[in-house]
């Protein structure tokens, strides 16, 4: 259904940068611009999406919309914004514009914002709105209305107040999709707080990792956060493909419980299907071996992944041991797992000789799945050799992103815009909010 905001067309790809740093000219699927000279369409184009969600989840899959072509709006609190923008060190000082970025890892006054609030908010517009205020509660009405997409993270029930909860954003815009993303659901669980390291613990996720008789371990990054994010975005995009047929929005609802849950595959399924409880392995995988990580000269670590009777085979012959594969203790997948004891040692007796780079070279070349435990600037520097394009500028003088995932051939990727600075837009977007609802964005500036 269109909407009343009738979004600007993009700029030319040869617009002059604004004050803000606009960011490169848009890049064709392959990188190497489009051929015409006009900027390729994106596949939200004409979307707008009203943010008013805050630390991951929500924001994340804003930004995702936003990489996809839709015009974000991120509403703040003002004064203090998004909580992530205190989430640090890291902090990067916000600098004047056209200066170069200065990385912090102090947590003095003036102190910029953290670098955790640029991970998820790339190349949305900044308006701060203090709900509690009657004239910019009315502006978040209005903007609510005009949009495509609502994205909020509010415990169950607190919008009603303002009039921005589901029934009420429904009936002034019925072909709004209105995303709330919780911790626990709308139901028994309305009233708790939902934060990504609780539910990693109370949906069963740490249970499963560390070693066994270990402590139980987090995930690395606020993994259950990440997967909602992309659980919120399918919806919202299956949601506006169902406005598309019959110009009618509806509610999506995902929560951090459900996500993490949904994604806990084999080992859920294992606990469905067998009423036992999984148990940490480590680095090593149930049903499966090797899969896992192996040491190699001076205990340097090898992930090796061999997933069927065949790679098993080639790595047993690259490693000097063809004799291996026809072990009956080792021939068949079930009879390496429950034999893995026997197993890891006859294999890192092998893998010993070299380190893990060289085996890496020498059993990647027989198709045998495997690597070295990288940090993130060498996971970083791999996708750059294999020309992954991982990392992408989003204006002078700001600090680059991690460029987003998605490649599309018809309509690609945005090139993105630098997070916003709290209420950067709030101006202008104010102004626009209270004129005539037919008048279509105000261009960044």
């Amino acid at each position: 259904m269109p909407q009343p905001h009738r979004p600007q067309p993009r700029p030319p790809a040869d617009a002059s940068p604004g004050p803000t740093g606009t960011p490169p000219p848009d890049r064709g699927p392959t990188g190497t611009g489009p051929t015409d000279g006009a900027p390729p369409a994106r596949a939200l184009d004409g979307i707008l999406v009203a943010d008013f969600s805050r630390v991951l989840a929500g924001p994340l899959a804003a930004a995702t919309l936003a990489d996809l072509g839709a015009e974000v709006i991120k509403v703040e609190r003002p004064g203090t914004g998004d909580d992530t923008r205190a989430w640090g060190p890291p902090f990067v000082a916000d600098p004047p514009y056209g200066a170069e970025p200065r990385p912090r890892e102090d947590s003095a006054p003036g102190r910029g914002t953290a670098a955790y609030f640029d991970a998820a908010n790339r190349s949305k517009r900044g308006l701060a709105l203090d709900l509690a205020d009657p004239d910019d509660a009315a502006a978040a009405r209005e903007l609510a209305r005009r949009a495509d997409v609502l994205i909020e993270n509010f415990r169950p029930g607190s919008l009603a107040r303002y009039g921005l909860d589901h029934t009420a954003t429904r009936a002034a815009n019925p072909g709004l999709v209105h995303c709330t993303i919780t911790g626990f659901g709308s139901g028994a669980g309305a009233r708790l707080p939902g934060y990504d390291f609780v539910v990693q613990a109370v949906g069963g996720l740490m249970s499963i990792t560390g070693e066994p008789g270990g402590t139980p371990l987090k995930a690395g990054v606020a993994l259950v956060d990440v997967l909602t994010a992309k659980d919120a975005t399918t919806g919202i995009l299956a949601a506006l493909r169902h406005r598309d047929r019959t110009g009618q929005g509806q509610l999506v609802e995902v929560n951090l419980l459900s996500s993490l849950l949904g994604s806990l595959v084999n080992q859920a399924s294992g606990h469905l299907a067998t009423g036992r409880d999984p148990g940490p392995m480590g680095n090593r995988h149930p049903s499966i071996a090797p899969y896992e990580t192996l040491a190699c000269r001076d205990g340097q670590l090898l992930a090796v992944a061999v997933g069927n009777d065949r790679q098993f085979r080639e790595l047993a012959r690259a490693l000097g041991a063809p004799e291996l594969a026809e072990d009956l203790r080792f021939a068949r997948n079930e009879d390496r797992v429950q034999n893995r004891t026997d197993l890891i040692k006859a294999l890192e007796s092998r893998l010993a000789s070299d380190t893990p780079h060289g085996w890496t070279e020498r059993l990647t070349a027989v198709s045998v799945p495997c690597g070295p435990v990288n940090t993130v600037s060498a996971a970083l520097e791999l996708a750059a050799r294999l020309g992954l394009d991982p990392v992408t500028p989003v204006g002078e003088g700001r600090v680059p992103q991690v460029a987003s995932p998605l490649r599309l051939s018809g309509t690609p990727v945005a090139q993105p815009f630098a997070p916003p600075r709290l209420d950067e837009h709030g101006t202008a977007l104010r102004t626009w909010l209270s004129g005539p609802s037919d008048a279509p964005l105000p261009p960044r500036m």
